[in-house]
């Protein structure tokens, strides 16, 4: 039962976060399309994150939070092909966060780490 009521809160608040990320979206016009690809989704060692040209020369931050808000990944220095290790990655899901300079969101989206 208590798993139950963890899961619906994590799937209510994923989907708050996102709406919340998408409104930012709108706010700002330098994204028109898909800055990021990744894949595999759900993961089970490794992710992948594909950054478009763009995205490299604007000087974005790229976090990782887990289904508690804990930011457990973070890096400034982007590559157009990312890979994250998820070895110290419990089971579950994942939100990603690709703001630019302002702290602004860019692009938001959720992964899910199988074990």
């Amino acid at each position: 039962m208590l798993r139950k009521i963890i899961l619906i809160l994590l799937f209510v608040a994923s989907g708050v976060f996102s709406a919340f990320a998408q409104s930012r979206l709108s706010e700002n016009s330098f994204v028109d399309t898909k800055q990021i690809k990744f894949y595999p989704n759900p993961a089970t060692t490794f992710i992948q994150f594909d950054f478009s040209d763009d995205i490299l020369k604007s000087g974005a931050s790229f976090r990782i939070y887990n289904f508690i808000g804990k930011k457990v990944y973070e890096t400034n220095q982007l590559n157009t092909r990312t890979v994250v290790n998820l070895n110290e990655f419990f089971r579950g899901m994942y939100i990603f966060q690709l703001t630019d300079r302002m702290g602004r969101v860019i692009e938001s989206s959720k992964f899910q780490v199988l074990k």
